[in-house]
């Protein structure tokens, strides 16, 4: 009987980013990394985040990222499930990469069952407890009234607006506090999930959203994943039906 394929996940690449010198090398290491799992992944869950900023107009598309949506394009052709979740800087993302390349996209939680364990999966920035000012926000953005005034907007004006607001969020980002289990908001949130699901209790809660590399056992036995980030630590996930490792890609480029 054939093994069935791995599945691989990723979150927050930032792909795009006009605050650093690195995002052309960064997506050069996302393409090498989509190549090396070709042949061996058996679905891809990209957990938000994957673009710095990415709005969808009627006919048009922001210019870039051809490299890395090729690569999407190559593993979709070889069968490999790709699921794209929807972050708080890829927010507008719509039919695009689902029509053009069939990559799946959900905006929001999606709790399913890979390799016979119950996953729940989100980008992280709309669970636990949220800032005041953050759910306001984030309502706006997500408003499609909003969405269609926003998109009135000639380009020129909009996606300079856009980089310059994600280049001064992430310049005036406080550090997070030592990851506790017994405090994080994720944690938290698993924590209260499986008590309120307790008929259904999940194996695995996989995030991204915080930038930190976490791995760790809730006191219920299930396991919370922070997937990391590709600015600081190359990092992936992947789960071949039993574990559940957390990894670093090593790139072979000069």
């Amino acid at each position: 009987m054939e093994q069935p394929k791995p599945i691989y996940f990723i979150s927050d690449l930032h792909l795009g980013t006009t605050y650093d010198s690195s995002s052309r090398r960064r997506e050069q290491l996302v393409v090498e990394f989509l190549d090396s799992i070709a042949d061996k992944a058996g679905a891809l869950y990209m957990v938000g985040d994957i673009l710095d900023y990415w709005y969808e107009y009627r006919t048009v598309v922001p210019r870039g990222y051809v490299r890395f949506f090729g690569a999407l394009a190559r593993l979709a052709d070889r069968g490999v499930k790709i699921t794209w979740f929807i972050g708080n800087h890829d927010i507008w993302l719509f039919d695009y990469v689902r029509d053009e390349i069939g990559v799946e996209i959900v905006d929001g939680m999606l709790v399913t069952n890979l390799l016979g364990r119950r996953f729940l999966i989100s980008h992280g920035d709309g669970v636990g407890q949220l800032p005041f000012g953050f759910r306001c926000i984030r309502s706006i953005f997500r408003n499609r009234v909003c969405q269609k005034l926003y998109a009135s907007i000639h380009p020129r004006w909009t996606i300079p607006f856009a980089h310059r607001w994600s280049s001064h969020s992430r310049c005036n980002e406080k550090p997070l506090p030592p990851f506790d289990i017994a405090t994080d908001s994720l944690a938290v949130f698993a924590q209260e999930w499986q008590t309120a699901h307790s008929d259904t209790p999940v194996d695995f809660f996989v995030f991204g959203h915080k930038h930190i590399m976490v791995n760790e056992t809730l006191p219920d036995g299930a396991k919370l994943v922070i997937l990391g980030d590709w600015l600081r630590y190359f990092s992936y996930g992947v789960f071949d039906g039993k574990n559940f490792l957390l990894e670093r890609f090593c790139s072979k480029l000069p």
